[in-house]
């Protein structure tokens, strides 16, 4: 009945979002920029990170939108929330701009090269990708992605098993710069190149998706060996990052929301374009999967750690009683996402733990701190007359305690408990900054492709929404028996 009820609603708010049109804005008509001195009065919107940040914040003459990715910029001007934006020219292409309404404004007269990051001590790897960059037909590889040349085959390398693989990240997910296709395997110019390069070693290929800040810190921390997301080449950059020789030369593209487009995608289109158009369907499971296992993984190390941590409120020692107030303080007082970067970026770099596995100290600790604490109130609740009835009648206090004090300490501390449990399993969504690919990833990685926020995001609520009900009524069972 309970899940009938809920799931009447949920189709209800879907079917009512997705009557919302595509492209609907409440700004004014402005005329359609020319060039960059007509930028003037407009909202401009730009990646988070990018060149475009640098050179137009600190413009007064105009309003500044920075979005956290290309998708993001896109949506914008779609919804009127901005009236330009821009990007490097090749971010997107004729037939993306023609399925959500957009066109390319004016084409920018600036030119950047356009090149691979290493990090500052990587002279070696940094030689041999600019001798594999200076002897291998790149140019054609780039012509095969962005105007539909011939495929450049690549030549037979020998790739021993068990050797250390080339480990590339990058910032965009979009055709045809880099993109995750079919059967998760990376697609586009730089995957393609990057390859060729890794092969060319003797090395595997390996490529995951970050973002830009994150992936550059990943570089100097040495979790990755190359950056790539059409990064153009500048001193402020120089002084963090060594930088490839140029493999391709690029141009900003401004662009504006086309306002006489007809076209709309009905739902049917949207759903195959979001779900079923390269698997990404796929996507979504393997990142529910991830949530699911860093959720139960956590929350079972982290109820350890927090029985240890009453068991250190309960203390008879001042200075353990003094250590667990210190620890619930100074993890209460971090913000989480803060605290897993520290771990990942400072204290776990080069210890050869995965991701996922620091993820899930990281929540533990998280949790110890509010379920010690849950512990703790839920045993001094109990009246102590319980104790003293028990040890009257001849029980041993660890009797005493296991039969009489625990369950009624569980009754009340449970309902507080469950709902950490889903705290936590809503923490997890801030995974991806460690390029851990868990289900908000997943929607992250959907939206980039397809420029459709309503359906991945309405796929991944309605999934935390089932999981968070499965875990409270897992241990609403729990507690009745």
């Amino acid at each position: 009945m309970f899940v009938s009820k809920y799931c009447t609603v949920i189709v209800s708010l879907a079917a009512a979002l997705l009557m919302l049109p595509g492209c609907s804005s409440g700004r004014k008509s402005v005329p359609e920029p020319k060039s960059e001195a007509d930028l003037a009065g407009l909202t401009l919107a730009f990646p988070n990170g990018s060149y475009y940040q640098e050179k137009y914040s600190g413009r007064e003459d105009l309003t500044p939108f920075v979005s956290n990715a290309e998708a993001d910029g896109v949506q914008a001007i779609r919804q009127g929330l901005a009236d330009v934006f821009v990007a490097d020219e090749v971010m997107l292409t004729q037939a993306d701009m023609d399925r959500l309404g957009v066109k390319l404004a004016f084409r920018g007269e600036e030119e950047f090269d356009v090149a691979f990051a290493i990090r500052k001590d990587g002279g070696e790897l940094l030689d041999q990708l600019n001798r594999f960059i200076e002897t291998t037909p790149v140019d054609e590889i780039i012509a095969s992605w962005t105007s539909g040349g011939a495929p450049v085959p690549e030549p037979a390398y020998d790739v021993p098993a068990g050797a250390a693989p080339l480990r590339c990240a990058t910032a965009v997910n979009i055709a045809p710069v880099a993109y995750l296709g079919d059967g998760g395997e990376w697609m586009g110019m730089d995957p393609d190149i990057l390859r060729r390069f890794a092969h060319s070693l003797g090395r595997p290929f390996e490529m995951s998706f970050q973002d830009f800040g994150a992936a550059i810190i990943a570089l100097q921390t040495g979790q990755v060996d190359i950056v790539s997301a059409c990064l153009f080449i500048t001193e402020e950059r120089k002084q963090s990052v060594d930088f490839s020789i140029p493999y391709y030369r690029c141009h900003p593209g401004y662009f504006i929301a086309d306002r006489t487009s007809k076209s709309r995608l009905g739902l049917g289109e949207r759903l195959k374009m979001n779900l079923v158009a390269e698997q990404r369907w796929k996507l979504i499971t393997d990142g529910l999967l991830e949530t699911l296992k860093l959720t139960l993984l956590s929350i079972l190390l982290g109820t350890v750690l927090g029985v240890g941590v009453c068991a250190c409120r309960r203390s008879r020692r001042k200075w353990l009683r003094s250590l667990a107030g210190l620890y619930g303080d100074f993890i209460n007082g971090m913000p989480t996402l803060v605290l897993l970067l520290i771990m990942f970026y400072v204290v776990f770099p080069g210890s050869g733990l995965t991701a996922s596995l620091v993820a899930v100290i990281t929540f533990a600790l998280c949790f110890a701190a509010t379920s010690g604490s849950i512990f703790d109130t839920s045993i001094e609740s109990v009246p102590r007359g319980q104790t003293e009835a028990g040890l009257s009648l001849g029980f041993t206090p660890f009797r005493t305690f296991m039969g009489i004090v625990l369950p009624q300490a569980l009754q009340r501390g449970l309902p507080l408990y469950a709902g950490e449990c889903v705290s936590l399993l809503k923490s997890t969504s801030i995974v991806g900054y460690i390029a851990i690919q868990d289900l908000t990833r997943a929607s992250d990685f959907i939206r980039s492709r397809t420029f459709d926020a309503l359906i991945p995001l309405l796929v991944v609520t309605v999934l935390y929404f089932l999981l968070a009900w499965l875990i409270r009524r897992l241990l609403n069972l729990f507690l009745k028996k």
